[in-house]
């Protein structure tokens, strides 16, 4: 069942949602060759609390950590640990947090110095798959006509949509309905409704779309050993076009 947000409710996932923004920003601004995933994992930790939300990742299924920390060829849920960064890495910073009783959930891939080209256009055409799915969060428009700008935007650039997971609802819960692909055909799925609240996240990678899972039960990684990336917004339908609840 998808649940839409009254006014009030959006007002409050917009206050979770700069949290989850000026956590992201000032983890970015860390992001150095020789930082430890682990060291981001502790900032976070600490200014989570700082900001008296709680965090959605930690304890959810078990997984371990506040934060993901996917390195290069992982696509999603990479969790923290002594592993230096190193310069020519690219990192996906994941995190959600829940305030007053409502969740926010927002994802950025940075570069760790200089990367090479083809990693710049792999997070520019990602951030740009994203912007193009948040303008089609408006309405009339059906879920599938979100999902089809992600696929289109990303293949036109000859790069690979992962298929494996899935944007989805959020609100009081950090998944709901309903559940959104990176990819589809426009013109399907249900109409958009004021007050809907959706997770937009494009996992995109540079080779094939295959995944595999490591070890740990987590740590989602191309198949191929391609590079990916993840960019996320939570992201309002209303009346007045799309509200983007995870940054100012």
């Amino acid at each position: 069942m998808i649940i839409c947000k009254s006014k009030v409710e959006l007002e409050k996932m917009h206050r979770a949602g700069l949290v989850v923004h000026e956590l992201l920003e000032a983890l970015r601004k860390m992001v150095a060759p020789g930082v430890t995933t682990l060291d981001l994992e502790r900032e976070a930790e600490r200014r989570i609390a700082e900001a008296g939300a709680v965090p959605a990742f930690k304890g959810y299924m078990n997984y371990p950590c506040v934060l993901c920390t996917s390195v290069n060829n992982e696509i999603v849920h990479g969790i923290p640990s002594e592993r230096k960064l190193a310069a020519g890495d690219i990192l996906s910073l994941d995190v959600g947090v829940s305030l007053d009783g409502y969740f926010a959930d927002a994802a950025i891939t940075v570069p760790v110095g200089e990367v090479k080209p083809e990693l710049e256009k792999l997070l520019r055409v990602t951030q740009e798959a994203l912007e193009r799915a948040i303008e089609k969060t408006r309405l009339p428009n059906r879920l599938s006509d979100i999902s089809a700008a992600i696929e289109e935007h990303v293949e036109a650039h000859g790069l690979t949509v992962v298929r494996d997971f899935v944007g989805h609802g959020i609100g009081t819960q950090l998944h709901e309905d309903p559940q959104l692909p990176n990819y589809g055909k426009p013109g399907h799925g249900p109409r958009l409704r004021e007050g809907m609240v959706l997770a937009i996240e494009p996992m995109v990678n540079t080779g094939a779309a295959g995944v595999k899972i490591l070890e740990d039960r987590w740590t989602a990684v191309t198949q191929d050993g391609g590079y990916s990336a993840h960019f996320e917004h939570c992201v309002a339908v209303t009346q007045n076009g799309p509200w983007v609840l995870t940054r100012p």
